[in-house]
C-alpha cells in the first residue's frame, strides 16, 4: 500500500528554453496549483462542503481559518474546535491532502446559506455587485474591524514594502508564478509573509496564521503583490488593518469599500512612488 504524499508548493518539470537561435533542455519549476475543498461542521451539524479554492498546497489550515474569518464566520481562534485534513474513507490519495474540515465550538456567526455553491466558488469572495457587496462585508465585519490601528505609517515605509515582500517570496523565486502577501508592523517589519498562486489565498494564509494563534489580525499595513481588487478590500477589512498596498492598481469597488471602511488603499508602489486613493491620514500625506 502506498503512501499518500502531501503535494509541495513546486513541481519539476523538463523544458526547452529558446533564446535567439540555441534551443536548449533544462529542469525548471512550476507553482503547484490544487483545489482545496474546505468542509465546515459545528455541534449537531455534520461538515459540510463549504467551499472550494484552487490554491498553492502549504499553509491550508490557515487558509481555512483565513478564510472562515474574513467571510465573518468566525470571530476568534478560539471559535475554532479543530482544523484537520479530512479522513473520509471515500477520498482517493490523492485528494486526501486536498480537503479540509474545519469544526466550530459553537454555530457560525451568520448562516453560510447558498452563497458558497458550485464547484468554483471560492475563485472569488463574492457573486454580487455595488452598494450590496460593501453592506454585505461591512454588516458581516466586527465592530472593530472597520476601524484597524490610528498610528499613521510613514510614507517611506509604504515605498519599501514591494521590495520587503519580494525579499521573503522563496517560491516565486523559484518559479516566478506565484503571489504574495504580508501583514507589516507600523516600522515596516514583516509579521507574517505567505504566497500562493492565488492572491486573496495568499491574504488567507496571513490573517490565518494569526487567527490560529490567538493573536490580534489588525495590524498597520497588508501588502500584496499585483493589484487591489473588491476581495482583498474586503478581507482587509474583515481583518482590521488599517491600509492595504499592493504594486499595482485598486478596483472601483475595493476603493469603494475602503471609503466606506476607513481604509486606507495604496496604488502603484514602486520606486518611491505610490499613489493614495482613500484615507491619506493614515499613512500621514
Amino acid at each position: 500500500m502506498s503512501l499518500s504524499r502531501r503535494p509541495g508548493p513546486s513541481r519539476r518539470v523538463r523544458v526547452r528554453e529558446v533564446v535567439g537561435d540555441v534551443t536548449r533542455e533544462r529542469e525548471d519549476r512550476l507553482a503547484t496549483e490544487e483545489p482545496l475543498e474546505i468542509r465546515l461542521g459545528w455541534p449537531g451539524r455534520s461538515p459540510e462542503r463549504l467551499t472550494v479554492t484552487m490554491r498553492t498546497p502549504g499553509h491550508d489550515f490557515e487558509l481555512a481559518a483565513g478564510f472562515l474569518y474574513g467571510e465573518g464566520l468566525i470571530d476568534s481562534g478560539d471559535h475554532l474546535h479543530t482544523v484537520a485534513y479530512c479522513t473520509d474513507h471515500t477520498l482517493t490519495p490523492e485528494q486526501e491532502f486536498n480537503v479540509v474540515t474545519a469544526e466550530l465550538r459553537r454555530p457560525p456567526l451568520r448562516d453560510p446559506g447558498g452563497r458558497y455553491d458550485g464547484p468554483t466558488a471560492g475563485s472569488s469572495a463574492c457573486g454580487v455587485c455595488g452598494k450590496q457587496s460593501v453592506d454585505d462585508v461591512m454588516a458581516a465585519a466586527a465592530p472593530e474591524a472597520a476601524s484597524g490601528p490610528r498610528s499613521p505609517v510613514p510614507p517611506e515605509v509604504i515605498a519599501s514594502l514591494p521590495d520587503r515582500l519580494r525579499e521573503a517570496q522563496r517560491v516565486f523565486d523559484r518559479t516566478g508564478g506565484i503571489h504574495a502577501a504580508a501583514l507589516f508592523d507600523v516600522d515596516g517589519e514583516p509579521v507574517v509573509v505567505r504566497e500562493d498562486i492565488g492572491r486573496h489565498n495568499a491574504v488567507d494564509k496571513v490573517v490565518g496564521s494569526l487567527v490560529l494563534q490567538g493573536r490580534p489580525t489588525n495590524l498597520p499595513v497588508l501588502c500584496v503583490s499585483g493589484r487591489i481588487g473588491f476581495e482583498l478590500a474586503q478581507k482587509a477589512v474583515a481583518a482590521g488593518v488599517g491600509v492595504i498596498a499592493a504594486v499595482g492598481a485598486p478596483s472601483s469597488l475595493a476603493v469603494q469599500l475602503a471609503e466606506s471602511a476607513g481604509l486606507c488603499t495604496v496604488g502603484f508602489v514602486r520606486d518611491d512612488r505610490f499613489v493614495v486613493y482613500t484615507e491619506p491620514t493614515r499613512i500621514g500625506v
